[in-house]
């Protein structure tokens, strides 16, 4: 039974069976999860934007501001002055990663993050970008950023090596970390919603309660793996660009 495996919030099942060629592009509640989590970001913005047209920001204009001008310091703070072009790509993974984590939340909804091929997709696809933007920038030298400032000629195929590993492991540490932490977060969450379920009237309440604090807990966590996915993001892009 579903209710005696924790981790059964992780599976997916094709709700709309589709297929293009012999690609399952079937409809499951990680797709409608990921809609969800698109509109949201979009209806919210939509708010501020005609919010802004008042002479006293509203709430959700000052809520907005905040954390895009958070973001903005993260980028130039880890990027610096070029870091303008790539502001609206962090804010999109910021708010993307954060809508999804919460989204996760809701009972009978998913996390989408919770999936590690969710998250090495984005990984990999920062990775990928990084090396264009380096050697676009760089061309050739690029290459030298496997090679630290100061190390004898002797050592320099050692640290050629590391430092290849180094950055091959940038994606897999980039997406491990925040597919972990959502999926350590919803399997407590899991078993102590079936304890809740499982246990005396009269001794249900307690795991409620931890229930309800560690929810609580989870919306810190979206939020605090978000902002670490957007600033490994600009850490990543920073390096490239100055060759650090």
């Amino acid at each position: 039974m579903a209710g005696e495996n924790p981790l059964h919030h992780f599976e997916l099942h094709p709700l709309v069976h589709m297929h293009l060629g012999g690609l399952d592009i079937s409809i499951n509640k990680a797709v409608i999860a990921m809609w969800i989590g698109l509109a949201l970001i979009f209806l919210f913005f939509m708010l501020v934007v005609k919010s802004g047209t008042q002479l006293i920001p509203g709430k959700l204009q000052s809520l907005a501001e905040v954390a895009l001008e958070f973001i903005r310091g993260l980028v130039d703070e880890f990027i610096g002055e070029e870091g303008k072009k790539y502001f609206h790509f962090v804010a999109a993974i910021f708010f993307f990663i954060f809508a999804c984590n919460v989204i996760g939340l809701v009972p009978g909804s998913y996390t989408m993050t919770s999936q590690l091929v969710v998250t090495g997709a984005f990984a990999v696809m920062i990775f990928v970008m990084t090396l264009f933007i380096g050697f676009a920038r760089h061309g050739l030298h690029f290459l030298s950023i496997l090679v630290p400032p100061g190390v004898p000629k002797i050592m320099i195929p050692f640290m050629v090596i590391v430092e290849t590993i180094s950055m091959l492991a940038r994606p897999i540490s980039l997406s491990v970390r925040l597919f972990a932490n959502m999926t350590a977060g919803h399997t407590v969450l899991g078993v102590l919603f079936a304890l809740t379920m499982s246990a005396p009237i009269w001794l249900g309440w307690l795991p409620f309660g931890f229930t309800v604090i560690i929810n609580v807990l989870e919306v810190a966590i979206a939020l605090i793996q978000a902002y670490i996915f957007a600033t490994l993001t600009c850490v990543y892009i920073g390096d490239v660009i100055k060759l650090h």
